[in-house]
């Protein structure tokens, strides 16, 4: 019987190819382990020249996951009142696709269009093989940092007042790296990645930042006294990083103690560098404490591309569709998106109405304690859209004369 099955083995591989081979074996299911170690890391991409026509810029939007595809309508909406030169390219990512298909055709259109928009994409299988699609586009893309602005209104009812802070998170690495793998049976192995180039970057990131932004303090947030070597690492690139910036003040404070001191004294921060578990840890404290999800936004930086979502990156599936969605975070990244354009002058009329809603006219959603709609919000806005640009207009015709 084995030599029977030796000659029936050899026949086949004589009167097989080379090439009918390796296609063969290139089909076979690969291990869960070889999925999640194949390239979990940013890729290095060319610049491709973004695409204008006209004066006009085109960007990537993907919609997402629960409150994603109303909040863009909004944005849509507002942007067209507000007679800004942007163009929407649409992409659907479907969330309970275990396939690539659809997130490799959303980064190639980002690659394409340079800037995107986005609402959170939920990643519906939880396979091993299937990657995170908010985690792989940040990778693909290599947008190495992520900036959440925190700073209260005046109009809104929260714990502290006055606070301004600056969150500068590393984006690709950390325990976001998705290396699992289970050793034996029962026993799972996650390993987080601290690599000195990136943590480089996003610590001169930070600094810049503090320099060009008149902020006096730099805070880099680690757990190096447990994790000795990867958050050591982090931490003392920081170190060296600030000896080159002797006029900002620098500081380090460990994860758990900084969450107790945002609750308790959060004026003493500024800017807070730190990686991307942190980063999202304290992103979300802090926000919570004034105002929460529906407030600010997030904006992904890379070398060549930029993304922007809400802050705090919530789906919102238990209040899709209900209309009481707090709109301003997807608007206030739309803001965002123009000031990096270019378009400030778009932007400011929409920061204008969004700040006289929230605080003057206290157009309030139920998270913030208000009976608002999400569609009373954006009505407002656009009321006062409506003003600011008729008396533009007004005036550029009269200039003439």
């Amino acid at each position: 019987m084995a030599t029977k099955l030796g000659t029936k083995v050899s026949t086949l591989l004589k009167y097989s190819s080379p090439h009918n081979v390796t296609r063969m074996l290139s089909q076979a299911a690969p291990a869960p382990f070889d999925l999640q170690h194949s390239n979990p890391f940013a890729k290095k991409v060319d610049a491709i020249p973004v695409a204008k026509y006209g004066g006009r810029h085109t960007v990537t939007m993907l919609p997402g996951g629960g409150i994603g595809p109303e909040m863009m309508t909004y944005v849509r909406e507002v942007f067209r009142y507000a007679g800004v030169p942007v163009d929407f390219e649409v992409v659907q990512i479907d969330q309970k696709s275990e396939s690539d298909e659809d997130l490799e055709y959303a980064i190639t259109s980002i690659r394409r269009n340079g800037v995107g928009i986005k609402g959170n994409i939920e990643t519906g299988s939880a396979r091993p093989g299937v990657l995170s699609r908010n985690v792989g586009l940040r990778n693909e893309l290599d947008l190495f940092v992520n900036v959440l602005h925190a700073k209260s209104h005046a109009g809104v009812n929260s714990r502290h007042r006055d606070i301004d802070v600056f969150i500068v998170r590393q984006n690709t690495e950390g325990e976001y790296a998705m290396l699992e793998h289970e050793s034996v049976p029962g026993v799972v192995e996650s390993m987080k990645v601290v690599t000195e180039e990136n943590s480089e970057r996003v610590a001169r990131y930070a600094f810049e930042f503090a320099r060009k932004n008149g902020r006096k303090k730099v805070t880099t947030v680690h757990k190096a006294n447990i994790m000795k070597l990867s958050d050591g690492l982090f931490l003392e690139v920081s170190r060296q990083m600030s000896k080159e910036y002797p006029e900002i003040q620098h500081g380090d404070m460990i994860i758990d103690n900084t969450c107790m001191q945002l609750v308790s004294n959060p004026h003493q921060f500024d800017v807070i560098n730190t990686t991307n578990l942190y980063g999202s840890i304290v992103s979300n404290v802090i926000c919570g404490l004034i105002g929460g999800a529906g407030l600010f936004s997030g904006r992904n930086y890379g070398d060549h591309y930029a993304v922007f979502e809400p802050g705090t990156r919530n789906t919102g599936t238990a209040i899709a569709g209900k209309n009481i969605a707090n709109p301003i975070a997807m608007l206030q990244a739309g803001v965002d998106m123009l000031h990096h354009l270019g378009h400030t002058s778009h932007a400011k009329l929409i920061e204008d109405a969004i700040y006289k809603t929230i605080n003057e006219d206290r157009i309030h959603t139920p998270d913030l304690g208000g009976q608002a709609t999400s569609i009373d919000v954006v009505q407002n806005i656009v009321k006062y859209l409506q003003q600011s640009t008729r008396k533009a207009n007004w005036q550029e015709l009269r200039a003439p004369f």
